[in-house]
């Protein structure tokens, strides 16, 4: 535990929790109640601070490089399954469905519901409170919904989720 007390911080009662089958990489930092469920991913220097509300990373999610989720009062946050923070996105108080990605740089903002099959395109803001439509693409800011995703576009987005699963095992059996 000694080696994980200065990448996972408790907020008073509130713990992060890692579960088995989990990977953390040894630069990111969990502070407060965060819940990283089995085969998910948090890679380089991504930060998720729940010390107001809680953060919950779903099964075989994915929170990339430099990436920042904050779950603000009011705004608890939830990755859903098989989901993808890319490098340096932002969540802020949000909630992401299964099997979306939030593109390079992008930000999602208080109350916002990014649906099941979304794309938010890199650089994008999803404004508070904005729910998104399953199955869309996000592009502008302040985001709108441009069209509809494609079946490869899922398809591609499930492979990535392959790739880090499979790439967060290599590194995990490496520590």
């Amino acid at each position: 535990m000694s080696g994980n007390r200065k990448r996972f911080s408790p907020y008073g009662a509130k713990l992060p929790v890692v579960r088995e089958g989990a990977w953390v990489d040894i630069s990111a930092r969990l502070l407060g109640e965060v819940r990283v469920e089995e085969g998910a991913s948090i890679w380089p220097m991504a930060v998720l601070r729940a010390d107001s509300e809680s953060i919950v990373v779903q099964q075989r999610a994915a929170v990339l490089d430099l990436a920042l989720v904050e779950a603000p009062q009011g705004h608890p946050v939830v990755i859903g399954q098989e989901a993808i923070v890319s490098h340096g996105a932002k969540v802020h108080g949000a909630v992401l469905e299964p099997r979306c990605l939030v593109g390079i740089g992008a930000i999602v903002l208080d109350g916002a519901v990014v649906s099941t099959g979304c794309i938010v395109g890199a650089g994008a803001v999803v404004p508070p409170g904005m729910v998104v439509p399953p199955n869309s693409l996000v592009l502008g800011i302040p985001g709108k919904v441009v069209r509809q995703t494609t079946e490869q576009e899922h398809s591609t987005i499930m492979a990535q989720v392959e790739e880090l699963w499979t790439k967060s095992r290599v590194y995990a059996s490496a520590e």
